[in-house]
């Protein structure tokens, strides 16, 4: 599970990436999905302090109430705990992995998520997000997982009292391929923030400040080639 430990680590990031919504064969040895995040990793390990870790899913597909991923999330977040003496921990997850994410936001030592394209069914639960900080990022041109849908579960993440910032890439893609550079400097950026190695965007300080019965300024436009602004 554990790829990079950096000397002296001051955080930890758990990458969980995509599958179907339902699927119990094995992730194949190739997982286009899990390789499509290491790009991602790469990313985020520059800035050096940190260990990263990669779950690992028993099953392709969410398999409705079972919630697989879910599981192998929480099994893998214990298990890094367990390696790394309890560092601060930083959830990044695409699609199915992104759900997984914030389904398993509320156990210990989870200090944020960074929810990639996120597959947010409307009947998901957000009681457990609550007192958490969440950073959203997601496409206009998403065709697989609606964006309204991210931004409805955002909404009721910051009601239910958890700090959050959405992005919006216009014109992105759900695989995050179009304007890869940016969707991978946004997340390194995200985590390094909410990781304390280096200062939160702006954009997602002032996010982040707003109060729960707010709905204004959650979202921020990610423009390819200029960062991200309001």
């Amino acid at each position: 599970m554990m790829r990079e430990a950096a000397p002296g680590a001051e955080g930890a990031v758990l990458v969980l990436h995509g599958g179907t919504e339902k699927g119990m064969r094995r992730p194949s040895l190739l997982n286009p999905p899990a390789r499509r995040m290491r790009p991602f990793g790469r990313a985020i390990s520059r800035a050096g302090g940190l260990v990263l870790a990669e779950a690992r899913y028993r099953h392709r597909g969410w398999n409705g109430d079972r919630a697989d991923p879910a599981r192998d999330a929480a099994e893998a977040l214990a298990e890094l705990r367990h390696r790394t003496g309890g560092l601060p921990t930083v959830l990044v997850g695409h699609s199915m992995g992104a759900r997984a994410a914030l389904r398993v936001a509320g156990e210990p030592g989870v200090v944020g998520v960074v929810a990639l394209a996120a597959w947010c069914p409307p009947q998901d639960p957000v009681d457990q997000l609550a007192g958490g900080r969440l950073v959203f990022v997601h496409a206009t041109g998403d065709r697989i997982t609606p964006p309204r849908e991210s931004l409805l579960t955002a909404v009721r993440a910051r009601a239910a009292g958890a700090q959050v910032c959405r992005f919006v890439v216009a014109g992105g893609d759900h695989a995050m391929l179009r304007h890869a550079g940016l969707w991978h400097a946004l997340t390194a950026a995200a985590v390094h923030g909410l990781l304390g190695l280096r200062p939160l965007p702006p954009e997602v300080a002032s996010a982040f400040a707003l109060p729960a019965a707010s709905t204004d300024g959650l979202e921020v436009r990610a423009v390819p080639g200029a960062g991200a602004v309001g």
